[in-house]
C-alpha cells in the first residue's frame, strides 16, 4: 500500500501547465500559483516588519471576541477575492464561448461553479455574518465577551481549516463538479472517482461543526450575558437578528452534517444511502441538504437585515420605526424558513398537493420580509438622511432586493418553477437576493463599524465609488440572466448554444468586469484609508451619532469593553445616555476585571482540521488515524486545564478609561454635516430626535 494513499506527483496541479500548456490548464495552474505566491508575500511581509510576535500573541492566540470577529471578516474578504475571480472567469468564458477554442473545458467550468458557490456561501457569507455577530453582540448587550471564549476560538479554527482545504484543492488534485450542493449522483464514487467530492465533504463537514458551535455560543451569550435592564425588547435589532440566526444555525446545521457523513460513507464504505438501484434514494440527500439549505439563506440574510436596521436609524437620526413589528417579522422568518425547503425541488416528482403546500409557505415567508422593507422606508421618511456609503448600499439593496424577492414569488408557483427551474432565471433570482441582501449588507456594515474597530473612518469618496460599482456591476451582470433564462439557457452550462444569447453573455461579462473593479476599489479603499488614517481618525468612539452601546466605548474598544456594569434604561441606550446623562464623566469606582487569557487551542484545531481533511481526502490512512486521534486527546487534555484567565488591575482600567473620557470631553462635538470631514474625531453633537 502506498504510504501517501492516492496522492501522486502528477496530482500537484501547480506544475500541470508545464506538462500540458493549454489556456485551460494555464488558468487552473495560474490560480494555484497566485495562492502560493500570495501566501509567501504575506509571510515575507510579517517577517520583514517583525509582526510575528504581534500576530501570534495579539491575534491568533487571543480569546477576545472582537479580534476573533475581525479574523472571521478577514477570512471572508480573502475568500471573496477568489469567489469574485471565479465568477468573472465563468462569465468571461460564456461571453467568448466558441466550439473550437473555449476559454475553459466543460470539466473546469463545472469545477468553477462548484467552488464559486461553495466559497461564496460557506466561506464568504458565513464568516462575514459570524464575524459581525462576534464583534458586535457583546458590545451591544453590555457584555465583556462571549459566554464561551475558548469555544469561540476553536470554532474559528475549524472554519479556517475548512477554507484552507478549499484553497489546497487549487494546488493538489481538483474540486468536485456537482455544484455547491454536491448532489449525488454527481458526487458518487462511480460518477466522480477523483478526490473532488472528498474535498467538499471534509471542508464543509468540519467547518460546519465549527459553525454549529458558534450558534450555541451566540445564543447562550444573548440569553445569559445581557446588561441589567436590557430585556428582550430593548435589544438592538442587529442583536435580535443575531439571536434568530443562532437558532437557525443550531437547528439547520445538523441535517447538513448528517448529509455529509452519509455521502462520505457512500464514497468510502459503499453504504449506498443515495444509490437508487441499490436500495438507496437520492431524494433523501436532497431533503436533508435543503432542510439546511433554505434556513441557510436566512442565516445569511438576517444579520444583513440587522445591519440595515442600524444603518437606517442612525443615518436618518430617528428611532427605528416599527421596532416590535421588525422583531416579530424576524421571528416569523425564523420559523417559516423551516417550512419551505421542498420548493427547491418542485421538479422532482412529489405530489401536487405537497408542492402546493410548500408554494403557499414560500409566499407566506415574503410577508415578514415585506414588513421589514416598509419599516425601513418609514424610518427614513422625514429623517435627516446623510448620504454616506452605508446609505448608498441601503438604497441599492432596496431596489435590487425587491426585484429579487418578487422573482422569488414567481418561483413559488410550482407550475412556473417547473418551466424555469434549471435555467439562468433561477441563477439571476438567487444572486438577486444574496448579493444585494448579504453582500451589500456586509459591506455597509464594514463601512459603518470600521471606525469602531480600527479607530479611523474609511474614505467616503472611494467608499461611495466602490458602492456604486458594486450596484452597477451587479445589475449589468445578473439582471440580463432573467431574460437569458426565459429564453431557455440552462444553468451550469459551459456552452452558449443559441446565437441570440451571445449579446446577453457579452453584457454579463461587461458587468463582471465592473464587479472585479469594485473588488479592487474595495481593497484600494482599505489601503488609502490606512495610509491617510490621521485625516480619518475618530478615536473617541461615536463618529455617526450612534444609538447603541458599542458607540459608548473608545475606538477601538478596550479588551474589557465596559469599565463598569451598565444599567440600561431605554432601547436606544446610548441615545438615552447622551440626552439624560453625562456619558463621558468619570466613573466613581473601578474594580479588577477578569478576562479570558490566551490559548493556542484554536490554531491547533485548525491545523488538525487541515491535516485530517487532507489525509481523508487522499486516503492517507496512517495520517488520518493520527490526526483523528489527536482531536479527542486535545479535548480531554484541555478539559483538565483551567480556562485561561487574566486579571486586569483596577488601576490600569481607571487610567485608560479616564484618559479616554477626558479626551472625549475635550473633543469638538461635530454636527451631522461635519461627519465626513477631518473634524470628526468621534464625538457627535447630541441633537434632537426626529420622530
Amino acid at each position: 500500500m502506498n504510504l501517501w494513499g492516492k496522492l501522486q506527483w502528477q496530482d500537484i496541479t501547480l506544475f500541470s501547465v508545464f506538462r500540458h500548456p493549454t489556456t485551460n490548464v494555464a488558468i487552473d495552474s495560474g490560480a494555484g500559483w497566485l495562492v502560493v505566491l500570495g501566501t509567501i508575500a504575506v509571510l515575507c511581509f510579517f517577517t520583514r516588519n517583525r509582526l510575528w510576535r504581534t500576530v501570534w500573541f495579539d491575534w491568533l492566540t487571543s480569546l477576545d471576541h472582537k479580534k476573533i470577529g475581525l479574523m472571521y471578516i478577514i477570512l471572508a474578504l480573502v475568500m471573496l477575492i477568489r469567489g469574485v475571480a471565479e465568477g468573472f472567469v465563468m462569465r468571461l468564458h460564456q461571453a467568448s464561448d466558441t466550439t473550437t477554442s473555449p476559454l475553459l473545458s466543460s470539466h473546469h467550468f463545472a469545477e468553477l461553479f462548484s467552488t464559486h458557490g461553495t466559497i461564496m456561501i460557506f466561506f464568504v457569507g458565513m464568516p462575514f455574518i459570524i464575524g459581525f455577530i462576534n464583534y458586535l453582540v457583546p458590545l451591544q448587550i453590555g457584555a465583556r465577551d462571549m459566554a464561551f471564549p475558548l469555544l469561540n476560538q476553536v470554532s474559528l479554527g475549524l472554519t479556517a481549516g475548512g477554507a484552507t482545504l478549499i484553497m489546497i484543492s487549487l494546488m493538489v488534485g481538483e474540486f468536485e463538479t456537482g455544484g455547491w450542493t454536491a448532489y449525488p449522483s454527481y458526487t458518487s464514487k462511480i460518477f466522480s472517482p477523483g478526490v473532488g467530492p472528498d474535498y467538499w465533504i471534509w471542508s464543509i463537514g468540519l467547518s460546519g461543526i465549527g459553525t454549529m458551535l458558534s450558534g450555541v455560543n451566540f445564543a447562550v451569550t444573548i440569553y445569559k450575558l445581557r446588561a441589567p435592564g436590557m430585556d428582550f425588547f430593548r435589544l438592538p435589532l442587529f442583536t435580535w437578528t443575531a439571536l434568530c440566526t443562532s437558532i437557525l444555525i443550531i437547528f439547520a446545521m445538523p441535517p447538513l452534517t448528517v448529509a455529509t457523513v452519509m455521502l462520505a460513507l457512500d464514497r468510502y464504505l459503499d453504504f449506498h444511502f443515495f444509490t437508487n438501484d441499490l436500495g438507496g434514494n437520492m431524494m433523501n440527500y436532497a431533503n436533508l441538504f435543503w432542510m439546511f439549505g433554505h434556513p441557510e439563506v436566512y442565516i445569511l440574510i438576517l444579520p444583513a437585515y440587522g445591519v440595515f436596521s442600524e444603518v437606517a436609524a442612525t443615518f436618518a437620526g430617528k428611532r427605528l420605526y416599527g421596532y416590535r413589528s421588525l422583531v416579530i417579522a424576524t421571528m416569523g422568518i425564523t420559523v417559516l424558513s423551516f417550512t419551505v425547503w421542498v420548493h427547491h425541488f418542485f421538479t422532482m416528482g412529489q405530489r401536487a398537493s405537497l408542492s402546493a403546500a410548500f408554494g403557499i409557505a414560500t409566499l407566506l415567508i415574503a410577508i415578514p420580509t415585506g414588513v421589514k422593507v416598509y419599516d425601513w422606508l418609514a424610518t427614513l421618511y422625514r429623517g435627516r438622511i446623510r448620504i454616506t456609503t452605508p446609505v448608498v448600499y441601503l438604497a441599492g439593496f432596496f431596489i435590487l432586493f425587491v426585484i429579487g424577492g418578487l422573482s422569488g414569488l414567481v418561483l413559488a408557483n410550482p407550475s412556473i418553477d417547473f418551466q424555469v427551474h434549471n435555467s439562468l432565471f433561477l441563477v439571476a433570482h438567487f444572486h438577486n437576493v444574496l448579493l444585494p441582501g448579504l453582500l451589500f449588507g456586509m459591506l455597509a456594515g464594514v463601512h459603518f463599524w470600521f471606525p469602531k474597530a480600527f479607530g479611523f473612518r474609511l474614505s467616503e469618496r472611494y467608499g461611495k465609488l466602490t458602492a456604486y460599482l458594486w450596484i452597477i456591476g451587479f445589475s449589468i451582470t445578473f439582471l440580463p440572466l432573467y431574460w437569458a433564462g426565459l429564453k431557455g439557457m440552462p444553468r451550469r452550462s459551459a456552452l452558449v448554444a443559441e446565437a441570440d444569447l451571445s449579446p446577453l453573455m457579452l453584457l454579463t461579462a461587461a458587468g463582471a468586469i465592473i464587479l472585479l473593479l469594485a473588488l479592487f476599489m474595495l481593497l484600494f479603499t482599505f489601503w488609502y484609508s490606512y495610509k491617510h488614517q490621521k485625516a480619518f481618525a475618530s478615536p473617541n468612539g461615536d463618529p455617526w451619532n450612534g444609538r447603541t452601546l458599542e458607540w459608548w466605548t473608545p475606538s477601538p474598544p478596550h479588551e474589557w469593553n465596559f469599565a463598569h456594569p451598565l444599567d440600561i434604561k431605554s432601547r436606544d441606550a446610548f441615545v438615552y445616555a447622551k440626552k439624560h446623562l453625562s456619558p463621558y464623566d468619570n466613573v466613581n469606582q473601578y474594580h479588577d476585571i477578569v478576562m479570558p487569557g490566551r490559548s493556542s487551542l484554536g490554531v491547533i484545531f485548525m491545523l488538525l482540521t487541515i491535516i485530517l481533511g487532507f489525509s481523508l481526502t487522499w486516503e492517507i490512512l496512517w495520517l488520518a488515524v493520527l490526526s483523528a486521534s489527536a482531536v479527542p486527546v486535545m479535548m480531554i487534555a484541555s478539559s483538565f486545564r483551567a480556562d485561561p484567565k487574566q486579571i486586569i488591575p483596577a488601576a490600569e482600567i481607571k487610567r485608560r478609561d479616564q484618559q479616554w473620557r477626558k479626551t472625549a470631553r475635550d473633543a469638538l462635538s461635530i454636527r451631522r454635516d461635519q461627519e465626513t470631514t477631518s473634524q470628526n474625531t468621534g464625538k457627535a453633537a447630541a441633537e434632537g430626535e426626529t420622530e
